[in-house]
C-alpha cells in the first residue's frame, strides 16, 4: 500500500476499534448487573418469566450441576432442531415446498447452529423454509449464544467468589441473557436493517423477469446472527448479499454488532471482580492481536494477485476478486478479520478468494481458539484460560506464586487448562489429516495441492473452533463431511466448557488471598501484577506461541506453500 492506503487502513481501524471501545464500556456494565441480578425496573418481569418456568433464582447449582444441565438442554436442542428439518415439508411457513434435507445434513445442521458455529453445508434459500429458518436456526442462535455468555459468568462468578461451593444458576443465566440482553439489541439492529432495506417477510420468493428473488425473515436473523456471533446466513451469499447487507451503513453496524458483547464481556468482568483494570488488560490484549492481524490481512489484498494483473486487471486496485464493490479491499478485509477473530462466521467477501496470505490470517485467528474477542462468551472464557496459563509459566519463569486475582493456580487447574486449550487444535489437526488423507475426504476438493489442502485446514479449523466460515471449492455436503464436521464441532464447544465449568468450580471453592499476605520476606509481592502492560505483552505472547508451535507446520503445507507458487515466475509479492 502506498502513504494513502496505509492512512485510510489506519483510519478505518481506529474509527472501528475506538466505536468497539465506546460500546463495550456501557454494554459491560449492563452485563455485569445483569449477572448479579440488579436487573431495576426488568425486576418483576423477570420474577415473573423465572416462575412460570418454574426456576428458583435464589437456587444456585455448583459446577457439576451447572454442566449437567447445560449439556441436557444442547443435547435437547440438537433433537429438536433435526426434527424440525426432517418435517419441515409437512409443516407452514414454506412457501417454496421445500423437502427434508438429508439425514446427514440435518444432523450436521443441528450440531452447527446448537454449538454456535452456524457452519453450513447448504444453500439457505434452497433448503431451508421459512418455518424452519425461524423456529429451528435462529431460535438455537439465540440459546446458543446465551449458553456461551452464561458460561463465561459463570468462570467470572469463580474468580469474584471466595469459598464459595456454586456459581450460578444455568437456568437463570440462560432466561436473563436471552430476554434482557440478547432479544432487545437484536430489536434494535433487526429494525436499522429493515429501516435500511433489509427484507423482512414471511412472503414466497419474488420473480423478476428470468430470476427469482429470495425474500423472507431476513432482517431479524440477520440481527442475532451477527449479535450472537452465530453467522450462518439465510441466504447462501451471506452478507455479501444485498438483501442481508445492502450498504456502508448496514456493513458498520453488522461488524460493531460482532464485537459488541465480547468486548463488552470483558469490562464485565472487570467490575464482577471488582477490579476494573483487569477487564481493560484483557481487552487491550485482544485489540492489540487484533489490529495487527487486520492490518496484515490489508495489506495481503492491497498488493493484489499478479496472475489476474497478468490477465490485464488492474494490479493497483488490489485483490478484488470475490469481493463487493460497494464495499472494497478494506471493508472486505476488516469484515474477514473481525468474523474470524469473533467466531462470527458472517462473511461479506469470498474468503477463498483472498490471497493466500490473506486467507491465512483469518485461519490463524480462527486457529488462536477465537480467543480475539471471540464468540459471545466463549471468547472471554477461551482468553481466561489462556491468562491462567499465561501466570503460570510467568510463575514457573520468575519463582512467584501462580495466582490470578488473589486465587492460587495449582496442578489440578492446570490440567484443566491445558484439555481446554489442546482440545481445539488436536480436533483441527486431526480432522484435516484423517481427510487429506482418506480419498472420500480428496474427492470433494475442487482444486488439488496447496489450494485444496487450505481448504480442508479451513474447513477443521472452522469448525472445531466454532466459526462457521468456509472456503469455496470444498463439497462438504457429504456423509463424511458432514459427520466429521459435526463431531469437531460438538467436541470443539463441549470439550472446552465442560474443563471451563471445572475450573470455575474449584476457583469459587478457594479462599481468595488477602493482598497484605501476598508478600515476601523484602516486602514485595510474591504475586504477578494482572493489570498492567508487561501482562498484556505476556498474554499476547502466550497466545501467539501457542498458535505458533502449533500450526505453523501445517500452515506451511497449504497457505505458504499457495503464495510461493502464486508469486513465481520472477513475481515479486
Amino acid at each position: 500500500m502506498n502513504a494513502a492506503g496505509w492512512g485510510d487502513a489506519i483510519g478505518l481501524l481506529a474509527a472501528f476499534m475506538l466505536l468497539t471501545w465506546l460500546i463495550a464500556w456501557p454494554l459491560g456494565h449492563a452485563i455485569a448487573a445483569l449477572a448479579e441480578g440488579r436487573l431495576g425496573v426488568l425486576a418483576r418481569a423477570d420474577a415473573a418469566f423465572l416462575r412460570a418456568a418454574g426456576v428458583d433464582a435464589a437456587q444456585e447449582q455448583d459446577a457439576r450441576r451447572y454442566a449437567v444441565s447445560l449439556l441436557i438442554f444442547n443435547a435437547l436442542g440438537v433433537a429438536a432442531v433435526f426434527a424440525l428439518q426432517m418435517l419441515q415439508g409437512a409443516l407452514p411457513l414454506n412457501p417454496q415446498g421445500f423437502g427434508a434435507p438429508s439425514w446427514h445434513s440435518a444432523l450436521n445442521t443441528a450440531v452447527s447452529f446448537v454449538t454456535n458455529t452456524n457452519w453450513q453445508g447448504y444453500a439457505g434459500e434452497q433448503t431451508m423454509s421459512h418455518l424452519t429458518q425461524m423456529l429451528a436456526l435462529a431460535v438455537q442462535n439465540f440459546l446458543s449464544a446465551a449458553t456461551g455468555i452464561a458460561v463465561a459468568l459463570a468462570l467470572v462468578r469463580g474468580f469474584a467468589r471466595s469459598g464459595a461451593a456454586a456459581i450460578g444458576n444455568f437456568w437463570v443465566d440462560l432466561t436473563r441473557i436471552t430476554l434482557w440482553l440478547l432479544l432487545p439489541l437484536s430489536v434494535l439492529l433487526a429494525l436499522a436493517l429493515a429501516w435500511q432495506g433489509v427484507p423482512q417477510t414471511f412472503g414466497a420468493f419474488v420473480p423478476a423477469g428470468d430470476q427469482v428473488l429470495p425474500v423472507g425473515p431476513i432482517a431479524s436473523q440477520e440481527a442475532i446472527k451477527m449479535i450472537g456471533t452465530n453467522g450462518g446466513g439465510i441466504l447462501n451469499a451471506n452478507s455479501a448479499h444485498p438483501f442481508e447487507n445492502p450498504n456502508a451503513l448496514t456493513n458498520a453496524l453488522q461488524m460493531l454488532a460482532i464485537f459488541a458483547i465480547p468486548a463488552g464481556l470483558c469490562i464485565a468482568f472487570g467490575r464482577m471482580v471488582g477490579d476494573r483494570r483487569q477487564g481493560v488488560a484483557l481487552l487491550a490484549a485482544m485489540s492489540v492481536i487484533f489490529v495487527a492481524a487486520a492490518l496484515v490481512l490489508m495489506v495481503f489484498e492491497a498488493a493484489g494477485n499478479p496472475r489476474l494483473a497478468a490477465l490485464g486487471a488492474d494490479a493497483a486496485a488490489g485483490n478484488m476478486e470475490g469481493k463487493e464493490m460497494r464495499f472494497g479491499i478494506l471493508a472486505s478485509s476488516l469484515f474477514a478479520a473481525i468474523t474470524t477473530a469473533a467466531s462470527c462466521g458472517a462473511v461479506n467477501a469470498m474468503h477463498a478468494s483472498l490471497t493466500p496470505l490473506g486467507g491465512m490470517v483469518t485461519m490463524a485467528l480462527m486457529q488462536l481458539g477465537e480467543v480475539v474477542f471471540g464468540g459471545v462468551g466463549s471468547g472471554l472464557y477461551g482468553m481466561l484460560i489462556f491468562a491462567l496459563l499465561a501466570v503460570f509459566l510467568a510463575g514457573l519463569m520468575i519463582g512467584r506464586t501462580p495466582e490470578y486475582l488473589g486465587k492460587k493456580i495449582e496442578p489440578a487447574e492446570m490440567k484443566w487448562v491445558s484439555v481446554a486449550i489442546l482440545v481445539a487444535p488436536i480436533l483441527v489437526l486431526l480432522g484435516t489429516a484423517i481427510a487429506a488423507a482418506a480419498h472420500v475426504g480428496r474427492s470433494s476438493l475442487l482444486n488439488p495441492g496447496a489450494a485444496g489442502f487450505s481448504e480442508i485446514l479451513y474447513a477443521f479449523s472452522s469448525a472445531a473452533n466454532n466459526n462457521g466460515s468456509a472456503f469455496a471449492g470444498l463439497n462438504a455436503n457429504t456423509p463424511f463431511y458432514n459427520l466429521m464436521l459435526a463431531l469437531a464441532m460438538a467436541a470443539g464447544r463441549f470439550g472446552v466448557i465442560v474443563p471451563v465449568l471445572v475450573i470455575a468450580g474449584r476457583l469459587a471453592a478457594k479462599t481468595r488471598v488477602a493482598s497484605s499476605l501476598r508478600t515476601g520476606p523484602d516486602g514485595q509481592s510474591t504475586a504477578m501484577p494482572t493489570h498492567g502492560p508487561l501482562f498484556v505483552v505476556l498474554l499476547v505472547a502466550t497466545v501467539l506461541l501457542v498458535g505458533v508451535l502449533t500450526f505453523v507446520p501445517a500452515l506451511a503445507l497449504g497457505p505458504v506453500v499457495e503464495h510461493l507458487n502464486l508469486w513465481s515466475n520472477g513475481a515479486r509479492p
